[in-house]
């Protein structure tokens, strides 16, 4: 048995961040019922990376919503709004990410919920909290990451701001949503009691930055300094960073400089003996460890520096990573089946529970598919 069987979730929330950590709590073995409109389904259904579409819904709908089952209902229709409080009456968990005051209007709010069952857990995504200036402004990745000064962190010195090429912001705080989420679940075996879990896309992407947050406050909010060419932390000295080689691109992670220097013959590098000046000269020191690195391939770098104990790793681009046999080894993929008969590869969760990995074979539902079955076996 996987260790949240028995535990049953109803997800009104759309797009990444509240269906991602319904993904995580499915995959740990909960049922997740998504609570959908008719025909359309949730509006992410047609929200595409590269416009790419199987079975009527995105491809990306379908990787962040297997194993869950789909019931159709409008809200507005109070046959339908009578169904979902049953299900409510009978559920563990429930989540949403609508703006302040929607389900206010509905009628289904946390103070409403906790009167037709006091035991539920009762999750909240929105983009910036309940309260304040930015309390109506869309919730988007983007978005935070450029408001949250996130986007300031990557790329080099000359640089516009980087965000990152990927929906951090959303994935962090679906993953903070499910451990709030567990928390609570804890909680009530001891209390009895549900709890309103709370959490926002701003305030997950500030969490995601605390170490370099802290750095800031207490270094006399100095702003974050990227070095001139292959920066990849603000805050830290040379060696830190990426540097092209005679073939493709090398990391380095912290290490001594001096040792560093000594193992690839570079004899300037013995002139920064004090360690203040690894940061105060970084892209003076990183631009002489350039000129060194692009004499050689990278894999004679990662030969000689590996042996000698110093972090340091190639770079890869996916076709390197997913054909190398330390990726094949993890066996992260796997294959959906869609109703259509149409196949999805994709990754499985990362989390292995007593040595076994966690696959979950049950594709994304159609809008609906489970509808009557679910209003059966409910006795709604």
């Amino acid at each position: 048995m996987r260790p949240l069987e028995g535990v049953t979730v109803l997800e009104f929330a759309q797009f990444m961040a509240g269906p991602s950590a319904g993904l995580k709590l499915a995959d740990l073995g909960a049922r997740v019922i998504k609570i959908e409109r008719p025909v359309h389904g949730e509006a992410g259904r047609q929200i595409a990376l590269k416009n790419l579409f199987m079975d009527g819904s995105s491809l990306v709908f379908h990787t962040v919503n297997r194993n869950k089952d789909s019931f159709a209902a409008d809200l507005k229709d109070p046959e339908d709004l009578e169904r979902i409080k049953k299900l409510i009456a009978q559920a563990d968990v429930m989540t949403h990410n609508f703006r302040p005051g929607v389900m206010e209007k509905i009628g289904l709010d946390y103070a409403k919920v906790q009167e037709i069952n006091p035991k539920l857990v009762y999750g909240t995504v929105t983009g910036y909290g309940t309260t304040g200036a930015w309390v109506k402004k869309p919730g988007q990745d983007l978005l935070v990451q450029s408001m949250s000064g996130f986007a300031n962190l990557t790329g080099n010195k000359n640089d516009d701001p980087v965000p990152v090429g990927a929906a951090v912001s959303d994935i962090i705080t679906g993953t903070h949503l499910a451990h709030g989420i567990l928390a609570s679940l804890l909680k009530r075996i001891k209390t009895g009691k549900g709890a309103l879990v709370e959490v926002s896309l701003l305030e997950s992407t500030l969490d995601l930055q605390f170490e370099v947050l802290t750095t800031y406050l207490n270094d006399g909010n100095k702003l974050p300094s990227r070095a001139e060419k292959g920066s990849a932390n603000p805050y830290l000295g040379a060696p830190y960073g990426v540097y092209k080689t005679k073939n493709s691109y090398l990391s380095l992670a912290m290490g001594s400089l001096l040792n560093i220097g000594k193992i690839i013959g570079c004899n300037a590098i013995a002139a920064f003996e004090d360690p203040n000046s690894w940061f105060e000269k970084r892209d003076e020191i990183m631009a002489i460890l350039t000129a060194e690195f692009i004499q050689k391939n990278t894999e004679e770098w990662i030969t000689l520096l590996e042996s000698q104990g110093v972090w340091c790793s190639e770079v890869f681009n996916y076709d390197d990573l997913l054909n190398h046999e330390g990726y094949k080894v993890l066996q992260m993929d796997q294959t959906l089946e869609l109703l259509s008969g149409e196949k999805v590869r994709t990754l499985r969760c990362p989390i292995r529970m007593n040595d076994a990995r966690l696959f979950s074979p049950k594709p994304a539902p159609r809008v609906g598919q489970h509808t009557a079955d679910i209003i059966k076996e409910f006795n709604l």
